[in-house]
């Protein structure tokens, strides 16, 4: 069962990145980083060429991250080229996306194995199917959001303050070193938000006599004698300024400050927009946790550990209130966390010695909100597939003119932020040679060029001798005389509820059932050629 249920998570986490494969301007960033590392190498010559040299972005961001992710992916690749698996650049994205998606999920099943130990095998049953039943992890853990590259390490940190081998043996002073090690390079190097949310546990592991002012020494002192000063702060900044002055070539230069720096004490994160105090609380915890958030409080008033996870959660989101600027990535670790609180307290909720009614219906409520978290994570997921019309769109182009020379297409600002990565760019330099992806036939000899100039006017793509193909984001964008409109990629446009449901189901059966909520579609790109005169 164990084995079965790790085996869960793993299929979950790789499902979503095939069915889903492009991805979105927040996540291009390390991507691209990604990409040009293992592609255009980290020598003088070809930093020139990376991605972040042309799009600086509000703030700079850690290359750590995306280097560590990078050398993985690059074994990775290397093992599905000899099993004869990648054939073009963008396979090379599904490979990093699916080496992500594997490092959470075995932070994931980390966690699970310490919630079976320190709670029971049921409450670990209960994590497992709450977790893959809701949308935004399983979607996003294979994505390359910076808060996807720091979420591992919350979670081993987190597995490592829950195992302690049984439920009321103490942590010893190496799991707590590692712990407190795992957060505070996570804080420093990718995610500063991190460090309030490290901050929480350690009030909690005070409060509980976990931790003590001599056992703190202690845990730093282990660190200094035997990790050195790498897992201690000043080698950790040290790590990522040498980095990432390097790459940014800005002497020096340490990104999480100066993320902090911009966003908090300038205030600039105001200009993405301001939420509510309570946004939060009454918005983005309903959607991360779903129907499942009804058995936190169960479990929040029948474990005392349960209890100090839960305060340390909701501690952590009041803190992060008081940005203006609010995401849900931003508290996205606290998702597990509250997640073992819901299957402690559904755990509770339907134990019962004897089989009752009234315990049969309570099991039933508990299947019922598993079952409305997988149907609603299954429309989710349906819409979010469909939200990528950049990345159908480059697609469809490379594969429509496969065989065609000298192309030179201007790809919209719409089109670059939904999905047409660089790894889409299978026909443009560099190519992957050294991993074994050959370039197409005619594109090693005739290279295309992939254009993504920002906010050009639509006359100087329209007069442009240069252009021979665009993706625009209206039918009506160059004239009719001089382009041709080839291709329309469609994308989410909302839901309707069909009114014929009685109609639907006499005519169907299940199926009709399942027809009632019907997505829209709505025209998103349009891939135009230029006319031969």
């Amino acid at each position: 069962m164990s084995f079965l249920l790790d085996l869960l998570i793993f299929a979950v986490a790789w499902t979503h990145v095939l069915i889903a494969p492009y991805t979105k301007v927040e996540e291009s960033f390390n991507l691209h980083a990604i990409h040009d590392l293992l592609l255009h190498g980290s020598r003088p010559e070809g930093l020139q060429k990376f991605d972040h040299k042309v799009f600086f972005g509000a703030v700079p961001r850690s290359f750590v991250g995306s280097i560590a992710l990078a050398w993985l992916s690059n074994y990775v690749a290397r093992l599905a080229n000899d099993l004869s698996l990648l054939t073009s650049k963008f396979d090379l994205q599904i490979v990093i996306r699916l080496t992500l998606a594997s490092i959470n999920a075995l932070g994931l099943c980390f966690l699970r194995h310490a919630v079976a130990r320190r709670f029971g095998r049921l409450t670990s049953l209960l994590f497992t199917l709450i977790t893959v039943s809701q949308f935004h992890i399983p979607f996003w853990m294979g994505r390359t959001l910076p808060n996807m590259l720091a979420l591992p390490f919350v979670n081993f940190a987190l597995y490592l303050f829950l195992d302690s081998g049984s439920r009321a043996a103490r942590m010893s002073t190496t799991r707590l070193s590692w712990a407190i090690a795992l957060m505070t390079f996570a804080a420093v190097v990718i995610r500063v938000e991190i460090a309030p949310l490290l901050g929480l546990f350690a009030i909690q592991l005070f409060a509980d006599g976990s931790l003590s002012v001599t056992r703190l020494v202690k845990v730093l002192r282990f660190l200094c004698a035997t990790y050195h000063m790498v897992f201690m702060h000043a080698g950790r900044i040290a790590l990522t300024v040498s980095i990432d002055s390097f790459f940014w070539d800005h002497w020096p230069l340490w990104p999480e400050f100066s993320s902090v720096y911009f966003n908090v004490y300038e205030g600039k994160s105001a200009d993405w927009g301001v939420s509510p105090f309570w946004t939060y609380f009454a918005t983005f915890l309903p959607r991360l946790l779903m129907a499942t958030e009804v058995f936190i409080p169960f479990g929040f008033a029948s474990n005392a550990h349960i209890r100090s996870l839960v305060e340390s959660a909701v501690g952590f989101l009041f803190l992060m209130s008081f940005l203006g600027h609010k995401e849900w990535r931003f508290v996205v670790y606290v998702v597990p966390i509250l997640n073992i609180a819901s299957a402690q307290g559904a755990q509770t909720f339907i134990r019962q010695r004897k089989k009752t009614l009234f315990s049969r219906l309570k099991f039933l409520v508990v299947v019922g909100a598993l079952v409305l978290n997988a149907s609603a994570t299954v429309l989710l997921t349906r819409a979010s597939i469909a939200n990528y019309p950049g990345g159908h769109a480059l697609s469809r182009l490379n594969e429509r003119y496969a065989e065609t020379p000298h192309v030179h297409v201007h790809i919209a600002n719409l089109a670059a932020q939904s999905g047409a990565s660089l790894f889409l760019q299978t026909h443009a330099p560099p190519y992957a040679s050294r991993l074994g992806i050959l370039p197409p036939a005619i594109s090693a000899t005739h290279p295309w060029i992939y254009n993504k100039t920002e906010n050009l006017p639509p006359v100087d793509i329209a007069y442009n001798s240069l252009f021979t193909h665009a993706i625009a984001e209206s039918r009506d964008a160059l004239p009719a005389g001089r382009w041709e409109v080839v291709d329309v990629i469609d994308g989410f446009g909302g839901w309707k509820v069909r009114k014929d449901v009685l109609r639907l189901v006499n005519k169907k059966g299940l199926e009709g059932l399942l027809r009632i909520i019907e997505m829209k579609k709505e025209n998103k790109l349009w891939i135009f050629e230029k006319r031969v005169v």
